[in-house]
Formats: structure tokens, sequence, C-alpha cells
């Protein structure tokens, strides 16, 4: 693929449309990032979490009434 940062003069503005671009790609990088996190960190603990009898803040309320 061609860089088209290259195509560009110093001291020349950047076309709309690549700016367009640069921001859609990074935007679309920091989506994948957060759907990552989600289903790859969040999801698997909220899981453990339930399946161990609904987390730690269950375990703390328990502590104090006793």
């Amino acid at each position: 693929m061609d860089n088209p940062f290259k195509k560009i003069l110093h001291n020349e503005e950047l076309p709309e449309v690549l700016k367009e671009k640069v921001l859609n790609d990074v935007a679309m990088i920091k989506l994948s990032i957060d759907v990552a996190d989600l289903f790859v960190v969040k999801y698997p603990n909220v899981v453990a979490d339930l399946l161990n009898g609904g987390g730690t803040q269950e375990k703390t309320d328990n502590k104090e009434t006793e």
C-alpha cells in the first residue's frame, strides 16, 4: 500500500479526506480495544463472580454483619 503522507508537501495542509480516514482508523482501533477488553477481561470476571456466589461485595457485607 502506498503511503499517502509522503505525497504531502511540508508547507501544505492535510487533505480533509485523509484526515477523516486517519481519524476513522484510530476510532476503529479504539473500538476494537474496548470490545476486546470487554469480552476478554471483564466478561470472564463477571461470569466467574456469578459462579462463585456473587463476588466480593457479598463477602464484605457478611463480615460487617458478624
